[in-house]
Formats: structure tokens, sequence, C-alpha cells
């Protein structure tokens, strides 16, 4: 009996993406994240912690050295990062999730994992009802403005699962929802003459953390016809908000989508 009760749920977290980190942390459990992405922004506490990865290479030496008894990752992007950590004897937990109720059943998945289910329901509960009242307001628009979602610039690259439905919930129109179950970027690659065709009347970039050229999008061939380039209606959020498949994008992301799309819509 005295070896079953030392079992405890995990301590030492090392998170491999920002999502699950901000997860912790919102679960009140950020003291057992002992290793972090290197491109973690969100919270702002967190990027004191020892920074193990970037998003597809890994410091194995460091996050040895922090003896994790957990590893959470992300995709298959970071298999060989998994892989190898496997190989060693390391927990370690992967997630894949792509829409907006995968990203919550993530939240639950990870409260699980820590032992803080009901935080994590509640905290499930909180963004859902956010989302509610979001998507109630935009019930009242005299329109749902067209949204061109650009993920990246050069091929053009349309919005993933997650944005597409936040785009949705805040009151516009994907140009492109076809193609938003495209998990890679390669299966989301829209042509030019296509967006001009779909005439968005808003264009919203995030190119992968690399700052938004408005000019640049301005001065494509043909595009001066598209009436979000006519309008002047062409927008930036960070993909820090929106890019990120956590809470980040269901709460600061969705926010940022709701007063560009409502002040379109309202005009």
């Amino acid at each position: 009996m005295e070896l079953f009760s030392k079992v405890s749920f995990p301590k030492r977290i090392v998170c491999l993406t920002e999502e699950t980190t901000e997860t912790l942390y919102l679960l009140g459990e950020g003291d057992r994240v002992v290793g972090i992405s290197g491109y973690t922004v969100r919270p702002i506490e967190a990027r004191q912690k020892p920074k193990v990865c970037a998003y597809i290479t890994a410091k194995f030496d460091k996050i040895y050295a922090l003896k994790p008894d957990l590893i959470l990752a992300f995709s298959d992007l970071q298999a060989d990062i998994v892989k190898e950590l496997v190989k060693q004897g390391l927990t370690v937990a992967t997630f894949n999730q792509r829409s907006v109720n995968e990203i919550l059943s993530m939240i639950l998945t990870v409260g699980s994992l820590v032992g803080c289910q009901e935080k994590a329901t509640r905290l499930v509960t909180d963004l859902q009802s956010q989302l509610e009242v979001i998507s109630k307001e935009a019930l009242t628009f005299p329109y749902r403005p067209r949204v061109f979602f650009e993920e990246w610039k050069d091929p053009l690259i349309s919005g993933i699962r997650w944005v597409s439905e936040l785009i949705e919930i805040a009151g516009g129109e994907d140009i492109f929802p076809e193609l938003r179950t495209g998990q890679s970027g390669s299966e989301r690659i829209v042509s030019s003459d296509e967006v001009i065709k779909r005439n968005p009347d808003i264009i919203i970039a995030s190119w992968c953390g690399k700052k938004v050229d408005k000019n640049f999008i301005r001065s494509r061939v043909g595009w001066n016809e598209v009436n979000a380039v006519r309008n002047s209606q062409i927008y930036e959020i960070k993909s820090t908000y929106i890019l990120q498949p956590g809470p980040a994008s269901l709460t600061e992301g969705i926010k940022q989508l709701q007063m560009i799309i409502s002040q379109v819509a309202k005009k």
C-alpha cells in the first residue's frame, strides 16, 4: 500500500508549444511547467522558464536535464522530436487539435492529465460562454462580410479550420470554407485570381510571425478591384493571437476578429 500512496500527477512538465503552456497557467498550474518553446509569448510570466525547443527542433540535453515527468507536444510536425523523447523513456502526450471543439477538448485533456478536471471544465465552460456571446451579437449585423484570411503571402495560403470557424462565429463569411479542413498549408494554397473572383470585403493577414506588409497586398496584380483593397479593409492579427490552437485564439484572437468584422458589417 505504501507504493500506491506515492502515486501522483505530473509535477515537472515540458511544453513544446505555447498553447499547452497557456492552458496550464490558466488552470493555475504554471508552477508545474519547467520548460517551454522558444516561441512562447503567452503568458508573459512563462517566458522566464527555460526554453527547450523551437517548433520542429529541440535541445534534447536541456530537456533531459529538467527531468520532466510529462512532455506535451503538438502535431506530426513534432513527430521526430517525440520519437526521440519516447526512445529515452519519457512520457509524451501529443495533441493535434485543428478546430474550435478540438481546442476545447485539448484543454479538458490537459486538465485530466494534471488532475485538474474540474478547473478545466470551468475554463471550457467560460470559453464557450464567451464564444456564444460573440456569436449572438453577430446575428444582429446587417450582413456577413466576406473575409479572406491570409496565413501566408507566397504562395497564398487560406485560413486553417479553427480560424475559419472563428471568422464565422464573429459574423464573417470565410471565402474559402471548403479548404479549412486541410491540415497542412500546402492543402490550403489558393490562386490570386481566385481571391479576386471571390472578392472579399475584408482581408485579414497573419504571416506566421512575419510582419504583414499591407502595401505588398495592395500591389498585387488585379487586387485593386477587390472590395477589401478598394475600401482599405486590410488588417493584421499577430500570429500568437490567432494561429495558436489554444486559449489565445478563443480569447484575444476572436476579439480582434469581432472588432474588425463588426465595424465593416455595421458601416
